[in-house]
């Protein structure tokens, strides 16, 4: 294993908490770098990086450790707003997996990412935003 791996593993670690641990191998290891990328590729027509900044969607700013379907100025579904979870690793792979699958009857029309290395990027790019 490299250098990269441990150092971006232990980044996650801070940036999520203990749920990472349990995490896969993508997520502990994303390349933020990497995520933005494909975040400005496939996220950033619907969704800003500034705090405050309502586009299609959410604002992410901070979303890391922020309740789902919470926050302002932005009408999140009432499945979204009744989910119960807090956006840590696990849950944003999962939602970057099939937004569907995770909240049924969720607004966000997006099919999903099916690379993992790609989803483990832009968990650790998400993780960066303030």
């Amino acid at each position: 294993m490299t250098h990269q791996f441990f150092r971006a593993a232990f980044a996650a670690a801070l940036l999520f908490g203990a749920p990472v641990l349990g995490a896969n191998a993508a997520q502990a290891a994303g390349d933020p770098a990497r995520g933005k990328a494909a975040f400005q590729a496939q996220c950033a027509i619907c969704h800003a990086t500034v705090p405050g900044k309502t586009l299609v969607g959410p604002s992410l700013a901070g979303v890391a450790g922020r309740a789902a379907g919470k926050g302002a100025s932005f009408a999140y579904s009432p499945a979204l707003a009744k989910a119960g979870f807090k956006w840590d690793a696990a849950h944003l792979d999962l939602w970057l997996t099939a937004p569907a699958k995770l909240v049924p009857g969720n607004r966000m029309p997006y099919a999903g990412m099916a690379n993992a290395a790609q989803r483990g990027d832009v968990v650790a790019y998400l993780g960066t935003l303030k």
